[in-house]
C-alpha cells in the first residue's frame, strides 16, 4: 500500500472517523483506524462495535493498493500537527506505516486488517433519501432530551417512527419529553419504530453538515444506516420497547399562554442563578396578562422576574426544574412561544406559535 494525499484532505476525515473510536479499549484493534486504498479511492473505517463509519476521499494520484490498520488518535494528532498545505506520503513497509510529509517522519505500529471488525449487514427493511439539513433539524430539536446513563436502557436513545410519509424523531429521560416530526418521501403506511442508541445519533448529527446534500437512510431490524457522498454511517439499534408516547402528550390543557420566546429565555437564565444548585426549581405564577418566575435557594437568596404574557385565564402557581424549559427555549426559532397547562400537578406542553411540527412535554416539580 502507497499512496499520497495532501493533508486537508485526509484531515477531516479522520478527525470523524476518530470520533467514534473509543479510547479505552478492550481490544487493541478497535482503537485503530482501517485504511484501505482501492483504485484511486481511500477509504477510512473507526468503529466501537455500536456504531461504524467509513469516510472515503478520492486520491489525485494513482495509488497501490492495499489495507491496514493503524491507531487512529496518532495518525490523526500527526496529521493536525503538520502544516496546512502539505503533501502527505503514506506507504506500509514490513508491517509498519511510513508517514512522510516536508522534513518529518514518523513510523506508526500496525494490526492486520483481518482483526478488524465489520458491522454485520443484515436485510434492510426500509430505506428513504431525505434531506441533510431536515433530518438534522429533526436530532437538534429533540437530542437534547435523551437519557445519558439511565437503567432504562431505551431511554438513553432516541425514537425514529417512520409512518405515512411522516418521521418522527422522539426523545425521552421520563422527566421531559421533546418530539418533533417532518414530511419524508418514505411510502409506507405501517409504522415502524426503530430506537438509535444516544452516541449513534450524535456521531450521525456531526455527519450531516451539507445544507444542500442528501442523506440515504436504511432502516434495518438490528441496524440504521445512513450514507452521504462522503460517509457511511452505521449504527446497532437498542433492543427494547420505547414508551408510548403519545400518552404522555397533555390532552386537554385549558390555559393557554403565549409569550416571547427571547425574553422568557432571558428572565428563566436570570431567575435560573438564584434557584437551588441540586433541583433547579423555579416558580411560576400566572395571572391575567402576567408571568412572574420566582425562585430562591437554600441560602435565603431569591430572585423575581415579571413578564408580560398573552394570558386571560385564571390564575395559577407551578413549578418547574428550570434547566429543562431553558432546554426548550434554545432550540426553538420562532419569535412566539405557546405554553398549554391545565393545573399545578399536570405536565406542560410548548410549542412553537404557529408550527405544530414540535411538541415538546415537562413534568412540573413540586416545590
Amino acid at each position: 500500500m502507497h499512496f499520497t494525499i495532501q493533508r486537508e484532505a485526509l484531515l477531516k476525515p479522520l478527525q470523524l472517523v476518530a470520533g467514534v473510536v473509543e479510547r479505552r479499549q478492550t481490544l487493541p484493534v478497535l482503537s485503530n483506524v482501517l485504511l484501505v486504498v482501492q483504485g484511486q479511492q481511500l477509504s477510512l473505517t473507526g468503529t466501537d462495535l455500536e456504531v461504524e463509519l467509513v469516510g472515503r476521499v478520492q486520491l489525485e494520484e494513482p495509488a497501490e493498493p492495499g489495507e491496514i490498520t493503524v491507531p487512529a488518535r496518532k495518525l490523526m494528532d500527526i496529521c493536525k500537527s503538520l502544516p496546512s498545505d502539505v503533501l502527505i506520503d503514506i506507504k506500509l513497509d514490513e508491517q509498519k506505516l511510513l508517514v512522510k510529509a516536508g522534513r518529518s517522519r514518523f513510523t506508526l505500529s500496525t494490526l492486520p486488517a483481518n482483526d478488524f471488525p465489520t458491522v454485520e449487514e443484515g436485510p434492510g427493511s426500509l430505506t428513504c433519501n431525505l434531506e441533510q439539513s431536515k433530518l438534522r433539524r429533526l436530532i437538534e430539536r429533540t437530542s437534547f432530551a435523551m437519557a445519558q446513563q439511565d437503567v432504562r436502557y431505551y431511554l438513553n436513545g432516541m425514537l425514529l417512527e417512520v409512518s405515512a410519509d411522516t418521521l418522527r424523531a422522539v426523545a425521552t429521560d421520563g422527566h421531559r419529553l421533546a418530539l418533533c416530526a417532518m414530511q419524508a418521501p418514505i411510502g409506507q403506511a405501517d409504522r415502524h419504530q426503530v430506537i438509535v442508541p444516544r452516541k449513534g445519533i450524535l456521531e450521525l448529527a456531526r455527519l450531516l453538515t451539507d445544507p444542500e446534500g442528501m442523506v440515504s437512510i436504511v432502516l434495518g431490524q438490528h441496524h440504521i444506516r445512513a450514507t452521504t457522498g462522503e460517509f457511511t454511517f452505521t449504527s446497532k439499534l437498542v433492543d427494547g420497547k420505547f414508551p408510548d408516547y403519545e400518552r404522555v402528550l397533555p390532552k386537554g390543557g385549558d390555559k393557554l399562554v403565549l409569550g416571547d420566546r427571547q425574553a422568557l429565555r432571558e428572565a428563566f437564565s436570570r431567575t435560573a442563578i438564584l434557584s437551588n444548585e441540586k433541583y433547579r426549581g423555579i416558580r411560576l405564577q400566572l395571572a391575567a396578562g402576567q408571568l412572574k418566575i420566582l425562585a430562591n435557594n437554600p441560602e435565603q437568596e431569591e430572585a423575581e422576574e415579571e413578564i408580560s404574557v398573552d394570558y386571560n385565564g385564571s390564575s395559577l402557581e407551578i413549578g418547574f426544574n428550570v434547566s429543562y424549559l431553558l432546554d426548550v427555549l434554545g432550540v426553538m426559532t420562532t419569535e412566539q412561544v405557546r405554553l398549554i397547562l391545565s393545573d399545578s400537578n399536570s405536565s406542560a406542553l410548548l410549542q412553537e406559535a404557529g408550527n405544530d411540527d414540535s411538541s415538546y412535554v415537562v413534568m412540573p416539580m413540586r416545590l
